[in-house]
């Protein structure tokens, strides 16, 4: 798999490590309180609140 193109607002190893248990923990309440059906997560946390530290930066302007 390629290596993906690291931006400027992504989260640092340090930062990481200190969200991580707190998004992991409410994923897997989430998971637990629902009926559990459906597909298994398949994105990673890291990358989804890279998303939106990226778009919360930079606000995406239209051109």
């Amino acid at each position: 798999m390629a290596k993906q193109r690291t931006y400027p607002s992504d989260l640092s190893d340090a930062r990481w490590a200190l969200i991580e248990p707190v998004l992991s923990a409410w994923r897997t309440d989430r998971r637990t309180q629902g009926l559990d059906i459906g597909r298994p997560c398949e994105h990673d946390l890291r990358t989804i609140m890279n998303a939106i530290l990226y778009i919360d930066r930079t606000g995406i302007p239209w051109r």
